[in-house]
């Protein structure tokens, strides 16, 4: 109760901010060249159609749905490791590593990183199943034909620049992301 008596004289306030940005934004749009709508319709198309494609491709969910396939299981004894949300995808000599904090933290989580799964380069490889998009979706895919998505914090990291420069998906070198 005490938090929502303090935040509340606050809401007005936050409110007013989002209604100038949207009226900065509509301004924006109003006052623009024929250039600069024409650039921002093929962005809007071009978002749209990564977006098509991501649900075709089922990126929009976290594995392929087959709950007997290695992606899976693989799933389910990641999870078992650690209960934090977040993994850090790291590619080593010839295997994927996963690591993640022991539990839910939020102070000092890149410190308290422990390594929660190993994936040799035989039973899976990384992939960007996008390259043609900018996209934050990557993709695990199991031998097997099963797969994880995972959701990098930003659209181009540095699995995503590893894979353009190595497209070979058996080549895998030391890199972190």
């Amino acid at each position: 109760m005490l938090g929502a008596v303090l935040v509340a004289p606050f809401m007005p306030i936050a409110m007013l901010f989002s209604l100038l940005a949207s009226g900065e934004e509509a301004l924006r749009r109003l006052l623009s060249t024929k250039e600069e709508r024409d650039r921002a319709g093929a962005s809007d198309l071009d978002v749209e159609r990564r977006d098509k494609a991501i649900a075709e491709l089922g990126l929009d969910q976290t594995f392929d749905g087959n709950w007997h396939g290695a992606a899976a299981q693989f799933l389910l004894r990641w999870y078992s490791h650690s209960s934090h949300h977040q993994r850090f995808v790291v590619l080593a000599q010839g295997r994927i590593l996963l690591a993640a904090p022991p539990k839910r933290v939020s102070v000092r989580r890149d410190e308290r990183m422990r390594v929660v799964a190993e994936i040799p380069v035989g039973e899976a490889v990384l992939e960007d199943p996008l390259p043609a998009y900018e996209s934050n979706k990557l993709r695990i895919c199991f031998k097997d034909g099963s797969w994880l998505a995972l959701t990098s914090e930003e659209s181009r990291s540095d699995l995503h620049k590893y894979l353009m420069r190595h497209p070979e998906p058996g080549e895998i070198q030391s890199t972190e992301a």
